[in-house]
């Protein structure tokens, strides 16, 4: 595995809340990133579908791992998802790659996929500003 990979690895099992989701890092290279949750009950709201937090921290952490692959220790400035149909499967995927980067910041967009065994279907995309963290003096 790659440097960047095992780098990536560390920081997702330091992440409390990414832990108690069992999320794994599937794909981690300069400029993107794939992260993934199997889906259990406890995800979903009350019409049976992923409950619409959960596709959000997934999505908002794939756009910082992406931005962070090229930025380095990173944080979301913002970001905007839209959800495109119901969360239905038994893993869900964000994508997300970086669009644009400079020295202090990276635009990136995620799409979240919903995945059974023979089906595929996106069900959010978003967009965000994923900014460096600077030392403290």
């Amino acid at each position: 595995m790659s440097e960047l990979f095992e780098f990536g690895k560390r920081i997702l099992a330091s992440q409390p809340f990414s832990v108690l989701l069992n999320t794994e890092l599937d794909r981690f290279e300069p400029g993107m990133a794939h992260l993934s949750i199997i889906v259990r009950d406890e995800f979903k709201q009350q019409h049976g579908f992923v409950h619409g937090g959960v596709i959000s921290y997934l999505a908002d952490n794939a756009l910082t791992y992406a931005g962070g692959s090229i930025l380095g220790d990173s944080v979301t400035s913002e970001y905007k998802i839209n959800y495109l149909r119901p969360a239905i499967g038994q893993r869900l995927v964000a994508k997300a790659t970086v669009l644009s980067s400079g020295r202090t910041q990276a635009v990136c967009q995620c799409k979240v996929i919903a995945m059974n065994e023979n089906d595929e279907q996106t069900v959010a995309v978003a967009q965000g500003t994923i900014i460096k963290v600077e030392p403290r003096n």
